[in-house]
């Protein structure tokens, strides 16, 4: 059933491309967001030509494979997939019903996996990028250093969580568009 429902999603180009796009989308706030100061800077600066700010911008992805550990980069590159897949599939399923879903169970185990995904985003040096300035806004950044994997249970939890939601998806999208006859 899943499969044969991936394959009916994704045999049409516009799903592929929204994959790839909030994927591309994902990976880029997760790597530019942590410097978004000194791209600021640099991309705004006068005194810098149009292809050296290209380059430097460009270059921010390349820390993906030198600041990030192989666990920590495949994890992002994991999330964003199952970002982009849970996007395009939730996308499919509106489109295919013409009206808002009312399954709160397929939303709130969409919503929850995203946010909780993202609050796993980070690398082995700083640790959870979102959740660490969350907390720290509190003063509670202290707290994940209780917890028995120290913050990498919020990226298994957002893993599974959109595991979960794109199973509701397509069980969703299998269903018939009417409802059956009782005799």
């Amino acid at each position: 059933m899943f499969l044969t429902v991936l394959r009916r999603v994704f045999r049409h180009t516009r799903y592929r491309v929204i994959v790839v796009g909030v994927a591309l989308a994902v990976i880029s706030a997760a790597l530019l967001l942590p410097n978004r100061t000194v791209v600021e800077q640099v991309v705004f600066s006068e005194a810098i030509d149009s292809g050296d700010k290209f380059a430097f911008v460009t270059s921010i992805f390349a820390s993906l494979g030198t600041n990030f550990t192989i666990l920590s980069s495949s994890y992002l590159i994991l999330v964003a997939i199952l970002f982009g897949v849970n996007i395009a599939l939730l996308t499919f399923y509106i489109r295919r019903r013409q009206e808002v879903s009312r399954n709160t169970k397929v939303h709130f185990a969409s919503i929850g996996g995203m946010a909780s995904a993202i609050l796993g985003i980070g690398c082995a040096a700083c640790g959870s990028v979102v959740l660490t300035a969350l907390l720290g806004l509190f003063g509670a950044s202290g707290l994940i250093l209780f917890l028995p994997l120290h913050g990498i249970e919020f990226g298994i939890i957002g893993i599974l969580l959109l595991l979960l939601s794109i199973r509701f998806l397509a069980k969703k999208i299998d269903d018939p568009l009417v409802c059956p006859v009782k005799l």
